[in-house]
């Protein structure tokens, strides 16, 4: 029989997996965990330690753990029914029972509703009414997901259709987050990019959205708009007004809004507030109303900082009732999102209150890590406007920098006849030199003829001081190499 002794090669395969794509983030990542294990098998380096960059893992970076949130996972995977667990206060036993009476047979380890547990559904919609100042949230249009990302890949699948000439286009923001360009390369959908103005804190500018629009309708039917705010991994907060202005676009091109806002929580600039694009749509008063928007929330950013428990939500707003009756039918395919995300994210909505016993240690910790957070903002931008060649701008928000930085003519010679981005070669040399993971702009797309790195801000204060002495040690030696 014809191909009977041929196993599955690359010719049988989803041939949109064979494209160029790849997460930049953990390739650089993942070489500066290789390094640890060289240093630990006794491999000699030019430094004895790696300082991680490059992941947007809160707790891996040396954040610790809300201890009201560890303590409320305590007893919700141990009930005190299996467990006596005596040292819990009385304001977590009640919402560990409040929570273990809403998932089926009582336990953590049952499958739950395929949208996810009504209860923490419900409390997602409260906390959306409490943030937006506005009243009605149905509760039954949040779905809750394996993280944001989980969201992602369903509404974008949603999207696809692969029965039209044209490919579905889907607007992302350059520099992105990489997880955007990703999926719509695996789905076989267009990523059609726009850039984001770093000469106006990295705001979205409607010319360009329209420029590129208009670019693409030859080659792609375009649906979608994402926006991510506060930005990843620009660390910008976005206006009102630059709201108002892609919600009225969006609008006039019947493009659903993809808002990703996990970084709601992480404000480091106090003289900014963070708006939901919910909130200002409902509050425009859209007459005729042609969007459909989709937010993103997680337990994975904000003060939790609990990525690898994969807690999330999509918010649905005008979503025709069909099309949202077809998001449906997609998320049966999971069965239903993992509970103990979904057990991260009610702690997130069942924080204590003033006088709960948890409250004083809750409001402690809390408070630490935004102060911390805010610290540290300050002294990246700092740093890097301190350096030769680089420029930072301000860091209100997330969990990044980015800062550009322009190179030596020789540096883009050297990185030419290497067949490198300039900044991949920057980034590679800082982490062989001096063990300083970090991640090149290129890994998120830039504008051509600039050049990026990013960093992450979740290092101890004393670490990011550490850290900045290595990379301007480092940076000096690079420039009078290339002089």
């Amino acid at each position: 029989m014809e191909g009977f002794n041929k196993r599955i090669g690359l010719d049988d395969i989803n041939p949109n997996l064979l494209g160029n794509f790849a997460y930049g983030i953990r390739i650089f990542s993942d070489r500066a965990f290789e390094i640890e294990d060289e240093l630990k098998k006794g491999i000699k380096k030019p430094f004895d330690k790696v300082i991680h960059a490059t992941l947007g893992c809160c707790h891996s970076g040396g954040q610790q753990p809300i201890t009201f949130i560890r303590k409320l996972l305590a007893g919700i995977v141990c009930p005190s029914n299996n467990l006596e667990l005596k040292d819990l206060p009385e304001d977590i036993k009640e919402k560990t029972n409040k929570f273990l009476k809403s998932v089926p047979g009582g336990s953590i380890g049952s499958y739950s509703q395929t949208n996810g547990i009504p209860l923490i559904r419900q409390l997602a919609a409260k906390y959306i009414e409490e943030r937006d100042e506005i009243n009605n949230v149905d509760w039954k249009n949040i779905y809750l997901t394996n993280g944001a990302s989980g969201g992602v890949f369903n509404l974008l699948t949603l999207l696809q259709d692969t029965t039209k000439e044209k490919k579905v286009g889907v607007l992302t923001p350059i520099p992105e987050y990489p997880l955007y360009s990703t999926i719509l390369d695996a789905l076989g959908m267009t990523n059609v990019g726009y850039y984001l103005d770093e000469d106006n804190q990295w705001g979205v500018n409607i010319k360009e959205l329209q420029l590129k629009l208009n670019e693409a309708k030859s080659k792609c039917y375009v649906k979608a708009i994402v926006v991510i705010n506060p930005g990843n991994p620009t660390s910008q907060v976005l206006s009102k007004s630059n709201i108002e202005e892609i919600i009225k676009f969006a609008n006039e091109h019947n493009l659903m809004i993809i808002a990703d806002e996990v970084y709601q929580m992480n404000i480091h600039n106090d003289n900014l507030k963070f708006y939901s694009f919910h909130k200002i749509i409902r509050n425009l008063n859209l007459s005729p109303n042609n969007i459909t928007l989709a937010s993103l929330m997680s337990a994975s950013k904000g003060f939790l900082g609990e990525c690898g428990l994969r807690g999330g939500y999509v918010h649905i707003y005008n979503m025709d009732k069909e099309v949202q009756k077809v998001f449906e039918k997609l998320l049966i395919l999971g069965l239903c999102p993992t509970t103990f995300g979904q057990a991260a994210l009610y702690s997130l909505f069942s924080t204590p209150k003033e006088n709960d016993p948890s409250y004083e240690l809750f409001l402690k910790e809390k408070t630490q890590i935004q102060m911390e957070l805010k610290i540290k903002a300050k002294m990246t931008e700092d740093a890097f406007n301190g350096m030769e060649g680089f420029s930072c701008t301000r860091i209100d928000g997330a969990l990044y920098a980015f800062p550009k930085i322009t190179f030596p003519e020789k540096v883009l010679k050297a990185a030419q006849s290497r067949n490198e981005n300039p900044d991949n070669m920057y980034c590679r040399e800082l982490l062989e030199s001096v063990g300083v993971s970090a991640v090149s702009g290129s890994s998120f797309g830039q504008k051509p003829g600039t050049y990026h790195i990013r960093i992450t801000l979740l290092q101890p204060v004393c670490v990011m001081r550490e850290l900045f002495e290595k990379i301007y040690n480092f940076h000096q030696n690079f420039l009078n190499k290339y002089k």
